[in-house]
């Protein structure tokens, strides 16, 4: 990442939807299914009657899958140091936000991941990527900052994850740089914002309407942006938890099958690979990636 003058500067992203050039992974080496909020908990809840059970094996090989999906697209991808105590800091899309002017260093509330800040430093300082601002005031979590489009970041907070002190202290970094930031209340059971909507191209995005408030979806639908519309129950199984990885293309998952039909309808080709290790223990290809650099929009 460290690039000489000769080069693209390889950080920063005003979008989330144009073509991804760099993103930030984990390895999920040291990964298990532990007590970790309420999607993980729903599959343990529930495994005595759906026999599903964790499988280190699978998860690096579905892993391993979706890294390939990347590399085919011409993504370079780059990653946090494992660590056998953070062993889910591999979801990357928590710890930081990449914006227009470096990186955002979160402060994760489950206890299990609240040092995982310690691997995302270290990664930005070792690759000369500017961290911008530390979120400090209240708990705040990469998945609730998304960028909708240049110009204007939706801001979640369900308390147990972001709390609404962070997310106003976050929006106000936003506003500072001129930028629009509408904080908003979501439900625990979808854990961040971007388990409700999620960009998939210029003025369209996926989202959960079901799940929203309407006053949101009203704000959403005021910007100009249309809404592939997600059923409630591929969303709370992560559906929406999707990645646009520009020029048409996106990296779905196996279990949105109803939404997969409905985008390659719509012309996107739909890569869509089983990804049921880290969806039922916790989250989808979004939460796994951290977009560090994309085409501007």
């Amino acid at each position: 990442m460290a690039m000489d003058g000769a080069q693209v500067q390889k950080w920063g992203i005003n979008n989330d939807y144009a073509k991804l050039t760099d993103v930030l992974l984990g390895k999920p080496e040291y990964f298990k299914w532990v007590e970790a909020g309420p999607l993980i908990g729903r599959t343990l809840a529930n495994a005595h009657k759906t026999g599903v059970k964790f499988d280190l094996q699978t998860a690096m090989a579905q892993h391993a899958e979706m890294v390939s999906i990347y590399e085919e697209n011409g993504v370079t991808c780059h990653y946090l140091d494992s660590d056998e105590v953070l062993h889910r800091n591999f979801f990357a899309r928590d710890s930081s936000a990449m914006t227009p002017w470096g990186a955002l260093i979160c402060h994760m509330q489950l206890k299990c991941r609240r040092a995982d800040y310690a691997t995302a430093i270290k990664f930005y300082q070792e690759n000369n990527i500017p961290i911008w601002k530390f979120a400090t005031a209240g708990h705040f979590e990469g998945g609730d900052f998304n960028i909708i489009e240049p110009g204007r970041v939706l801001i979640g907070y369900c308390g147990e994850r972001s709390e609404q002190e962070g997310s106003e202290q976050v929006a106000e970094f936003v506003r500072a740089e001129g930028w629009e930031a509408v904080v908003a209340p979501i439900s625990r059971e979808f854990v961040h914002m971007d388990g409700l909507i999620v960009p998939l191209a210029e003025k369209l995005a996926v989202a959960c309407i079901d799940a929203m408030e309407p006053w949101l979806v009203d704000i959403i639908k005021g910007w100009g942006i249309e809404i592939v519309d997600v059923e409630y129950r591929e969303a709370k199984n992560l559906g929406v938890n999707l990645v646009a990885l520009g020029d048409g293309k996106v990296l779905s998952m196996a279990g949105a099958t109803e939404l997969n039909a409905k985008m390659r309808a719509l012309g996107f080709e739909v890569y869509d690979p089983d990804m049921s290790m880290f969806t039922l223990g916790g989250g989808g290809v979004h939460c796994l990636c951290q977009a560090l650099h994309r085409d501007e929009a």
